[in-house]
């Protein structure tokens, strides 16, 4: 478990799958809020909340959708998997 100066993930790639899509359409652009969850490797089982800007669909339609996240410098980015 992490403590509150360290980084819940350290730099790297894994692999996931989005337990929660909160939509939001109150900005100017449309985040989604994703919960994901690691699904190999040694942080298996870590849940990681992030903002994704342009993705595309519908909260029912995300959940469970397999993704990889990659962090680098401390900072996430999520793509989906085709």
């Amino acid at each position: 478990m992490s403590t509150p100066d360290e980084p819940l993930l350290v730099d790297g790639t894994y692999d996931v799958f989005i337990v929660d899509a909160t939509v939001d359409d109150s900005g100017a652009t449309r985040s989604v809020h994703l919960d994901l969850t690691v699904i190999s490797g040694p942080s298996k089982g870590e849940v990681v909340s992030v903002a994704a800007h342009g993705l595309l669909g519908e909260e029912f339609e995300l959940l469970g959708m397999p993704g990889t996240l990659v962090v680098a410098d401390g900072r996430p980015e999520f793509r989906l998997d085709p």
